[in-house]
């Protein structure tokens, strides 16, 4: 797909639900280092939530950061948000691509071998793989493990963002299975200074990504042997 944003770009996607500070706790995390901002509200009415996807429509474009809606396309073309992101049980990526048109980012969750390898011919720009380990934003849904990202990131050239348990403690366990791109929900919705929080959890990743980067130069290097 073509738009405006490249997601294979991007590192930290913050998961949001609505909440009363919602403008400054988004700001917030994407001075620290989120990139990619979704709300994700499953309570609330249309109303609302078109209302809130409006405010942080605006607050991502002014901060240059890429929005997307959880679940509902319609809504988010209403409050002009930059995509959606569906699940296996929402609408189709196909249909979610004929409402909001060939520039919308579309996203799609995966957490099994088969639902990744069926999004290979799907409509979409990025996928979801996870959760790693189980976690309160998916009651239950087991925890996919870092087997599951190997397998994901092997099976689609599209982006994997991994979700479930990123901290700043996970990240690095989590690049070495090939993941070059996180979702974070818990470690700053919880967090007391969501900025410092976000902005050690993009260190944290740079830091693996680099480190990653740097064994698989030192792994693409030829063996010379001793001559002496």
């Amino acid at each position: 797909m073509t738009h405006r944003w490249e997601m294979a770009e991007r590192r930290l996607y913050l998961c949001t639900p609505d909440r009363d500070d919602l403008a400054s706790f988004v700001r917030s995390c994407i001075e620290g280092g989120v990139d990619v901002v979704q709300l994700r509200e499953k309570d609330a009415d249309a109303k609302r939530i078109v209302e809130r996807a409006k405010l942080l429509a605006r607050i991502c474009a002014e901060l240059g950061v890429p929005f997307v809606l959880n679940d509902r396309p319609d809504l988010a073309l209403e409050a002009g948000a930059d995509g959606v992101h569906v699940g296996q049980r929402d609408v189709s990526p196909a249909v979610a691509r004929r409402i909001l048109g060939e520039d919308a980012i579309i996203g799609l969750s995966t957490h099994a071998p088969r639902e990744v390898r069926s999004s290979v011919g799907a409509p979409v720009d990025y996928v979801s793989a996870g959760p790693v380990v189980e976690t309160p934003t998916k009651p239950g849904r087991p925890g996919t493990g870092t087997e599951y990202v190997e397998a994901a990131i092997a099976a689609t050239e599209r982006p994997v963002f991994v979700t479930g348990g990123v901290t700043p403690q996970s990240v690095p366990e989590i690049a070495a299975a090939g993941a070059r791109h996180f979702v974070v929900v818990r470690y700053l919705t919880r967090a007391r200074d969501p900025m410092r929080a976000a902005q050690q959890l993009r260190g944290a990743i740079e830091g693996a990504l680099t480190s990653a980067d740097d064994r698989a130069i030192r792994g693409a290097e030829p063996q010379h042997a001793d001559r002496n």
